[in-house]
């Protein structure tokens, strides 16, 4: 199950990465972009700071986040021993927003080669 929701999490994650290299229209325009993101991923995700100590409105910006989801299901299943009947919804999400980036990642594409 960790592999399972270890790939989707790899798809939404590929899927950005994708998504940030057609828009850039350098690499260098690339890396600054990705590096912009991944530091507030990762100080949203629930791992540094727990979720329920940061403000109301920061909260609800976290379910934006693909690694709240992830970090979720790690915890449910090292430290709770939960299998998917609980966890189904956090794959769920990590299905649905990866399948949605992967999306928009390849209707850019396609667009930047017209």
């Amino acid at each position: 199950m960790l592999v399972l929701s270890a790939s989707l999490f790899l798809l939404t994650s590929l899927g950005m990465g994708l998504f940030i290299s057609t828009i850039a229209s350098t690499q260098q325009q690339a890396i600054m972009s990705s590096s912009l993101i991944a530091t507030p991923t990762f100080m949203l995700s629930g791992f540094a700071y727990p979720i329920r100590n940061m403000p109301i409105a920061v909260q609800y910006l976290t379910y934006l986040n693909p690694l709240r989801y992830l970090i979720e299901i790690v915890r449910g299943i090292f430290l709770k021993g939960t299998g998917i009947s609980v966890l189904w919804p956090q794959m769920l999400t990590l299905l649905v927003y990866g399948m949605v980036v992967m999306g928009l990642a390849a209707t850019s594409f396609r667009k930047k080669l017209d």
